[in-house]
């Protein structure tokens, strides 16, 4: 009976177990998580659980209890070291070896590191993990902190979001001029950056962090225009990178993340990769799109998951994220790259703070974001995924139901 295992403790790893399961599958599955907790969801971290509105094992994508009932061998606190890919077998940190006949690499991806001096003071994080999320939180909950963010990015902002709400003072240090305007452009991103100041946000931009100063603990940042900012906390949100060093040693193609095709399929005939870690073909976009996102995590994980048992695949699912700032909620599907320089349409008032808008090219919609604006997002997918041509005077008038647009 064929074996087969999962080398991550992320949500694609914990999809495409059930996934295999939920197809029938009768032969072994093992999940080696790496991490000391069960496959967890990430986008919790930096929204309710860090906000203390949540408990951490929320989190969790499964009870433990559901691994045994589901016959699947889930292994904590012991990472993959190494894999063999001719000899088909996964080495652990344990010294243990596994043997596989098809092989998911859901190995997601860590936290980008600020590289200056004074970068591992005590008082300076990173959020990835459920740890991070809880000692950042213990940081940031008592208030009256002198908090600096380096980033403006979507964690960076959601962390100052839940700092703000603590009570502390906040101020962002970014590269850019405005916030989120490399994913949303410059009038969205003012739209965020404005709510942010509303709530006592300080945004020093054009700048980049250049030292951290302390000596036990952080206690300020300098920034390369010349500026000190007192610090208590320090939380660095500058991206991530895809975990690809098992990959890398084991030869498999990489190219910022672990390459697949629209099966999922790696330069090994009996690997996949889904997840953070995967920079898969996308036949709707024809280019590849490696997308870091919990809708995708899904996804992915169970067509992974159908390829693996040998299944017809082909991923073209539209990416969705979704985001909680104070009291703005949103979501967004729709293709990211397609969406830069595209044309802005706008349902709704700004100004309201509830609106959806529109990136459009050649008056097809390409994406989509509501804001405070509910059930909405199944019609918004679907206008992305036809591709159609639509009358932008209708698109725009919110007495017209998006399904007849």
């Amino acid at each position: 009976m064929p074996a087969f295992v999962i080398v991550g403790g992320g949500l694609a790893a914990a999809s495409a177990a059930e996934e295999l399961r939920a197809q029938g599958l009768d032969g072994a599955v093992t999940v080696i998580a790496g991490e000391s907790h069960e496959p967890y969801i990430r986008p919790p971290l930096s929204k309710e659980v860090l906000l203390g509105t949540a408990e951490a094992d929320t989190a969790f994508v499964h009870e433990r209890g559901w691994y045994p009932e589901h016959d699947i061998e889930l292994l904590t606190a012991d990472a993959a070291t190494r894999l063999d890919p001719p000899g088909r077998t996964v080495e652990l940190a344990s010294g243990r070896t596994i043997s596989y006949d098809e092989l998911l690499l859901a190995t997601g991806a860590r936290a980008r590191r600020l590289e200056v001096p004074g970068a591992d003071l005590p008082g300076v994080h990173v959020l990835r993990t459920l740890e991070d999320s809880e000692a950042l939180r213990e940081a940031l909950r008592d208030g009256g902190k002198r908090v600096v963010t380096i980033g403006g990015g979507w964690i960076g902002l959601e962390v100052t979001a839940a700092a703000a709400t603590y009570g502390n003072d906040v101020t962002v240090v970014m590269r850019g001029e405005i916030a989120l305007a490399s994913a949303l452009g410059d009038d969205l991103g003012r739209f965020f950056q404005s709510r942010h100041e509303a709530h006592g946000v300080r945004f020093v931009t054009g700048a980049n962090a250049t030292r951290l100063t302390g000596e036990d603990r952080v206690t300020g940042v300098d920034t390369d225009t010349g500026e000190h900012l007192a610090a208590d906390v320090v939380v660095v949100g500058i991206g991530a990178i895809p975990n690809t060093r098992l990959a890398e040693e084991a030869a498999l193609d990489v190219d910022d993340g672990v390459l697949a095709d629209a099966a999922l399929r790696t330069s090994d005939e009996h690997i996949r990769a889904a997840g953070d870690v995967a920079n898969a073909w996308h036949p709707v976009l024809e280019r590849r799109l490696r997308s870091e996102h919990w809708a995708n995590a899904i996804e992915q994980g169970k067509a992974a998951a159908r390829s693996l048992l040998g299944q017809d695949v082909s991923y073209d699912e539209v990416p969705y994220f979704y985001t909680d700032q104070y009291d703005i909620g949103m979501e967004y599907a729709g293709y990211f790259p397609l969406a830069r320089d595209a044309d802005v349409l706008y349902r709704g008032d700004r100004e309201s703070g509830e609106f959806i808008a529109f990136w459009l090219r050649n008056d097809a919609v390409v994406a989509g974001m509501n804001v405070n604006v509910w059930d909405v997002n199944d019609d918004i997918k679907e206008l992305v995924r036809s591709g159609r041509r639509i009358d932008r005077a209708r698109l725009a008038d919110p007495d017209v139901a998006l399904g007849d647009v």
